[in-house]
């Protein structure tokens, strides 16, 4: 109990941090404050998960509580990006959609994977203060990860691409809810793709924390985790906006319509 306590207390720095940033970003002009918006909320996805990763790993979880905190982390995390998609799936389909600008979305995969790199830091630098067992036990491992996949290489891809088509088809539809349940869907939705899919590829979805949480890890190379978790998601997100935006227009005789990146992402 200790443990889950001390790993609390680690996503809640993660957190005053992020905001603390983001309330610094307020006070600048607008590209700078998008820029440090993203790299604070990319910071707190990536810190979060890497103590969340951590604790799952002990195997001293019940499952309705790893689930109950993944849960209420992904709805702290919805509320407090304030725009942020800290994803570059979404940065790039805001580029494709005409919404931002190459060097625009250039610059926020940069400071998303800053960031990413940032809580790779923060997190050896909590873990180094030895704060509960659990810490103390990664310490000895050198903070080192393990195989993350439970499947074969192919296995892993396939859920990284479902993962991130439910997640896109959610993003494409969440209007439709009332407002106040939007972000409980999305949370929802994440929270079962993490329990059905955790076990064989990690369910990240998600490129650049991908990158500051599996990417460390042994037992595949670098060219294999880009394939799971960079190949995966994209194709996933790829066809999610084919098949809802081309595909079943066309099949149904209607003109497509093409909901901009920065709308959706008030939705969230």
């Amino acid at each position: 109990m200790t443990d889950l306590w001390v790993s609390l207390a680690v996503l809640g720095v993660a957190l005053l941090l992020s905001e603390l940033t983001r309330r610094t970003a307020a006070l600048l002009p607008g590209v700078s404050r998008v820029y440090l918006l993203e790299a604070a909320s990319t910071f707190q996805l990536c810190g979060c998960c890497h103590e969340l990763k951590l604790l799952g790993e002990s195997g001293r979880l019940e499952l309705l509580v790893g689930l109950t905190i993944t849960y209420t982390m992904t709805v702290i995390h919805l509320l407090t990006f304030r725009g942020a998609s800290c994803n570059p799936s979404g940065v790039l389909e805001g580029y494709c959609r005409g919404s931002s600008s190459g060097k625009s979305a250039s610059v926020l995969i940069l400071c998303q994977f800053g960031a990413a790199v940032a809580a790779q830091h923060f997190a050896a630098a909590v873990w180094s203060l030895g704060l509960s067992d659990l810490h103390l036990r990664h310490q000895k491992f050198g903070y080192r990860c393990f195989d993350p996949l439970g499947g074969t290489v192919l296995e892993a891809a396939a859920v990284e691409l479902v993962c991130a088509f439910m997640v896109q088809a959610v993003a494409a539809h969440v209007h439709r809810a009332p407002e106040k349940l939007r972000v409980h869907c999305f949370a929802a939705v994440i929270t079962a793709l993490v329990y059905i899919g955790g076990s064989i590829s990690g369910a990240v979805f998600n490129p650049v924390l991908a990158f500051s949480i599996q990417f460390p890890c042994s037992g595949h190379t670098y060219l294999e985790y880009c394939f799971i978790y960079w190949l995966g998601p994209m194709l996933g997100v790829a066809s999610c906006v084919l098949l809802f935006e081309k595909v079943l227009p066309f099949l149904s005789g209607k003109t497509s319509v093409n909901v901009p990146a920065a709308q959706k992402q008030k939705t969230q």
